[in-house]
């Protein structure tokens, strides 16, 4: 009986050779609704599943010419049903060409065991080709200024970015380049999201957007980038202030989720403070997003430079003194100057010291009181900076508009840590 006993193992390579048809399936689908396309849905099935059944050859043969051979075969196969004369109402085929050879990449990649780096790639191709129309119409608004933003922002995050060190130097050793480097990139990778953001969705759904998803990643930073789109164009300044509001009220929400996968228990304590600064913060930002985007405020200027490299590097260099304060006060503080220290952490990156914190309660080094007030105080210090960046960089017009969307959802927490503190 145990001789006959099922084993798991033996599904696996059906498996992998449903999962290349499948990988052929979806895209064959998309490249089917294209009525002049030489391939379809049955052609790049069977083009993948041919590349699973190549993959599977050269193992048993041990020979990697199979696979190379096959994937000749197909391109010669595809580019054979393209040869003859010229309709130009036909589709000239390059796509469907690279994307059947794609398919049978795929699937050979499905038997040598990177099955779910093809399904990823067959996902982002499926999503290229069925986006046609929309590509193109975007790469046709595209000035050259455009490209050139983008081509900057490139060199610093896939150039710059990995070549620098992933370790600690200078006093303390805090100043990790990396780290530092990559608060320079979110900076400018914010301002070309809020950018793109405009351009595709408009004004009204393109801030919503960047309100909420700057929030989510630094809502330092989005208070930077907005406060100095203020600054430059007067006209924008209802629309930053609401953004600022929106990405500083995102907060509390980020918070609560990295309680609750870091350290349940704390959550208890935590979530009805936050909970109770998100509902006093969110009348102020509808308010924002009211006077912004009612009565023919809606009006929006283009950013003239959205990955501003000085700007950046600016706040690389103040993230980089921040740490080097808080370690500083952290040695010769020691616990006595946990809140300050968490003050002044939150000033350039709430997450670190709440990470932080949380894994000191989880430990039982703290507790839960000292927990939410470290977390408290680094809210509070990040709003603080966020007062100072909008009055400093965006002007005190700025600031009147976002003074009250900023600091209800501190007051609000801090009602909640004084009515829910724990005995």
């Amino acid at each position: 009986m145990d001789a006959q006993a099922f084993h798991p193992e033996e599904l696996r390579p059906w498996l992998q050779v449903l999962t290349s048809l499948a990988i052929g399936f979806l895209i064959g689908l998309e490249r089917q609704r294209n009525p002049t396309a030489k391939a379809g849905v049955r052609t790049c099935s069977l083009v993948a599943g041919f590349g699973a059944v190549a993959a599977l050859l050269g193992q048993a043969f041990d020979s990697p010419w199979i696979v190379a051979a096959g994937l000749l075969v197909v391109g010669a196969m595809i580019i054979a049903a393209y040869l003859g004369p010229e309709n130009h109402e036909a589709d000239s085929g390059t796509t469907t060409v690279i994307a059947v050879v794609l398919c049978y990449c795929l699937g050979a990649m499905v038997w040598l065991g990177f099955a779910q780096l093809a399904v990823a790639v067959a996902i982002m191709t499926t999503v290229l080709l069925h986006f046609k129309a929309e590509l193109h119409a975007f790469s046709e608004k595209l000035a050259p200024h455009d490209v050139s933003m983008v081509l900057q922002f490139a060199i610093i995050t896939f150039i710059v970015l990995p070549w620098l060190p992933d370790e600690g130097y200078g006093p303390y050793r805090v100043l990790n380049p990396y780290h530092v480097w990559l608060m320079v990139v979110l900076v400018a990778g914010l301002g070309v999201a809020g950018y793109f953001a405009l351009r595709l969705f408009g004004a009204r759904r393109g801030l919503l957007m960047v309100g909420l998803f700057g929030g989510m990643v630094s809502s330092t930073a989005t208070t930077l980038v907005h406060a100095r789109q203020a600054a430059v164009s007067g006209g924008a300044r209802a629309s930053s202030a609401a953004v600022i509001a929106l990405a500083n009220l995102v907060v509390p929400t980020r918070l609560c989720i990295l309680a609750a996968v870091s350290a349940p228990a704390v959550v208890p304590f935590l979530v009805p403070p936050l909970a109770l600064g998100i509902a006093c913060g969110i009348p102020a930002v509808v308010q924002r997003y009211r006077y912004a985007f009612g009565d023919g405020n809606a009006a929006v200027p283009e950013l003239t430079n959205p990955a501003s490299l000085p700007v950046a590097l600016g706040f690389g260099a103040l993230y980089a003194g921040v740490l080097l304060l808080a370690a500083w006060l952290s040695e010769y503080a020691g616990k006595a100057g946990l809140l300050a220290m968490a003050a002044l952490s939150g000033l350039v990156d709430v997450d670190a010291i709440t990470l932080s914190s949380l894994r000191l309660f989880d430990t039982g080094a703290l507790t839960a009181q000292i927990a939410v007030l470290a977390i408290g105080c680094a809210f509070l210090g990040a709003t603080i900076f966020k007062l100072a960046t909008v009055t400093w960089v965006g002007g005190l017009a700025l600031l009147r508009q976002t003074w009250l969307a900023l600091l209800a959802p501190v007051a609000g927490a801090a009602a909640g840590v004084w009515l829910f503190a724990p005995a």
